[in-house]
């Protein structure tokens, strides 16, 4: 959730007012946004999550009141808009609050009955045999091999084997000469397996196999096999098990299927549809938990406050050209760089004509263009020109510095498919000459401007009262 906040220096209301001395002596009301009570809890809630030990602009209580203010003013001029009511907000905002919702609805019973499932389905794949760990090595044969093939592959197998019968390492020799990749690494080690995990041919000849037998290579629809059984057990108690299993379900999601199953249920029960369950269980759970409640009343207020800022300040400052033209003339002071820079493009081209011929195609075309006309008339069919545009400063790049700035600092590599390296563009020593030499810049610091007027309208529009009392008393009581 994107929150973007900006200390400013408002002047307002400090009072007590007869509404604090009726609040509930446990949870006082610490201010009023627009006829509005704020409580001490909700305050807190959100003064210690934005003011833990990690964050490095730790506020005081009272330098975050401003900050919680504008937050406040802000949702209250997108509830005016009825920006709550839009279709999209609603989605977005029942999916974050759902997140939350949801595994609390799933009961502990739940969760125990669907890991005694799977413990039993595990029991049942078993079909009554042990669980098997069994080691192969391996020489790959296609059914599709020549006959040739078939008698180099029949071959090697025999060879192995009979390295093996020599009194040979299996693992080792596993790790040497095993067409398996995913287990020579590992010595020829399959890992434990149950029934219908392996061919069956080989699952058939390694249940009649005992623990650190090596049988004779076998064929199977896919090559030649040298079969190890390491080792064979039964499966855990149910108990040993659990955790894993457990963690096993809840990272497939276990929770949210149950709990789906349960909103499913209730609404069928009910006549209610999903929506609307979970609305009541959200109502439910929040009034039984503070800390819910203020969660969810984030996510309801932090959509808000992107929304209408989006809406109001961020996306038309973006988009005001001749605003932020404006803007940048008044204060082009503060862009001043501290080294010289070089905005336009370095290029690489494959020879000295065709460098050549880039820069005149793009010599006089307005620069947002560039791009598409290399693209377009040079790398059509294959890439002749490397083309990168950006404001680049002295020092950062060696061929940017040796061809417009005059700097050798050592000799600069040069691509054997692009040996021809030029620039255009325009060479700036004290500043930016266009506000579009700096948009990104020039853009944040308009919105941060707009945003502050916007904060200082509401202010204006809506009335802000503040319990100092109320308010000393927080984290202080």
């Amino acid at each position: 959730m994107k929150r973007i906040f900006h200390l400013l220096s408002f002047i307002f209301y400090l009072s007590l007012s007869p509404v604090a001395l009726f609040a509930q002596a446990d949870d006082p009301i610490v201010m009023r946004i627009n006829g509005k009570n704020v409580t001490r809890s909700e305050f807190e809630y959100n003064y210690n999550k934005n003011n833990t030990d990690g964050v490095i602009d730790k506020k005081t209580v009272m330098e975050y009141v401003d900050l919680f203010i504008n937050y406040k003013l802000k949702v209250e001029a997108a509830l005016d808009a009825k920006l709550d009511t839009l279709s999209s907000y609603q989605q977005e905002f029942r999916t974050y609050r759902d997140q939350q919702i949801r595994p609390l609805l799933v009961s502990a019973e739940a969760e125990e009955q669907e890991v005694q499932k799977y413990y039993q389905q595990m029991l049942d794949q078993l079909e009554g045999k042990n669980l098997l760990q069994p080691a192969h090595i391996f020489v790959h044969l296609t059914q599709q091999s020549t006959p040739e093939q078939q008698t180099a592959a029949k071959a090697r197998i025999d060879s192995i084997y009979a390295v093996l019968q020599g009194g040979a390492d299996f693992a080792q020799l596993a790790a040497q000469t095993s067409e398996d990749p995913g287990t020579a690494q590992r010595g020829g080690v399959i890992g434990w397996i149950g029934p219908k995990q392996l061919l069956p041919e080989i699952e058939t000849k390694l249940y009649a196999m005992q623990k650190d037998e090596v049988a004779a290579p076998m064929q199977s629809t896919v090559g030649w096999h040298i079969l190890k059984l390491m080792d064979q057990k039964p499966l855990e108690p149910y108990d040993t098990l659990a955790p894993r299993i457990r963690q096993f379900l809840e990272s497939r999601g276990m929770k949210d299927k149950i709990a789906a199953a349960v909103v499913d249920e209730e609404a069928k029960t009910s006549g209610r549809t999903i929506e609307e369950v979970m609305d009541d269980e959200a109502e439910r759970l929040a009034a039984e938990d503070d800390e819910l409640k203020y969660l969810i009343q984030e996510y309801h207020d932090g959509l808000l406050l992107y929304e209408i800022c989006q809406r109001t300040v961020w996306e038309p400052a973006a988009k005001d050209t001749a605003a932020l033209e404006r803007f940048f003339k008044l204060n082009k002071k503060n862009y001043a760089y501290q080294k010289p820079h070089y905005v336009g493009a370095l290029l690489q081209a494959t020879s000295p004509a065709v460098l050549k011929q880039t820069q005149k195609l793009l010599k006089g075309k307005d620069e947002d263009l560039w791009a598409g006309i290399v693209k377009s008339q040079l790398n059509k069919d294959s890439v002749q020109v490397r083309f990168e545009r950006r404001n680049f400063e002295q020092g950062e790049n060696a061929l940017v510095d040796s061809l417009v700035f005059g700097i050798k600092a050592g000799k600069t590599r040069l691509s054997q498919k692009y040996p021809a390296v030029g620039v255009i563009g325009r060479k700036l020593k004290k500043g930016p000459q266009r506000w579009t030499d700096v948009s990104a810049q020039v853009v944040t610091d308009y919105q941060a401007l707009k945003e502050q007027e916007f904060v200082a309208d509401l202010r204006r529009r809506y009335k802000v009262e503040i319990y100092k009392k109320n308010l000393d008393t927080v984290n202080n009581h």
